[in-house]
């Protein structure tokens, strides 16, 4: 296992070789308040053998390290999701081929997850697909109010071969509920994913029926 930051604007992030060739490698996203080492041992049970690549986020909230930063809770700063969503992929791209890998599938739990989902709607050539566990969607169906006059639009997707994303959502969950899940659904399939949709009895945090589903689901990408 190996800690680095040695690019000027690298991530503070933890990398661990893969053990199994032919396990996929995965990209863990941590949560609001998580770091690079928060989902090591869940990457772990759900993809035995796969090389882990664990970025810390790089905004600070109160003191909580985030992917990216918001104006309350369930309100996303998209102008500002857009700008990180592009350099984590641009470090993920660098990373990933400095290590020899593929594309990774994202491994995104919270903050995490929406970020990864920003990802595979922006630059969906960085990925090879993604769990996303409590996710939100990530974008408003028209441009944030909060855009500032002047500010140049989003660019435009990466082409991509065909993508597929598992979503973890859970039926009492008061940060991500079903509307925005289902809004997720929606931006993802209409990107041309193909997306799996489990729901589990549960709030904002993860059960081990979320778990099967993830090892499940990354067992069957595998082949």
């Amino acid at each position: 296992m190996t800690a680095r930051t040695d690019f000027a604007t690298d991530f503070s992030h933890v990398f661990v070789p893969a053990t199994d060739p032919a396990a996929p490698p995965l990209l863990l996203l941590h949560g609001t308040g998580g770091d690079e080492r928060d989902l090591l041992e869940l990457g772990r049970a759900v993809s035995p053998g796969s090389a882990l690549l664990s970025p810390r986020g790089r905004v600070s909230e109160h003191g909580a390290p985030r992917f990216f930063r918001r104006h309350a809770e369930g309100v996303l700063d998209e102008d500002d999701l857009r700008a990180r969503t592009h350099e984590l992929a641009d470090w993920v791209e660098a990373r990933t081929a400095a290590h020899g890998l593929a594309a990774p599938l994202a491994l995104g739990f919270s903050n995490g997850a929406n970020i990864a989902a920003a990802m595979l709607l922006l630059r969906p050539a960085t990925l090879a697909g993604g769990v996303l566990m409590r996710a939100m969607a990530p974008f408003g169906a028209a441009p944030s109010p909060r855009t500032s006059p002047g500010s140049p639009p989003a660019p435009a997707p990466d082409p991509a071969p065909a993508r597929s994303a598992l979503i973890l959502a859970g039926l009492a969950d008061p940060i991500a509920p079903a509307p925005t899940v289902t809004r997720l659904v929606d931006m993802l399939t209409g990107a041309g994913l193909t997306v799996d949709r489990r729901e589990t009895l549960a709030g904002h945090g993860l059960v081990r029926e979320d778990l099967d589903a993830a090892r499940a689901w990354i067992a069957a990408a595998r082949g």
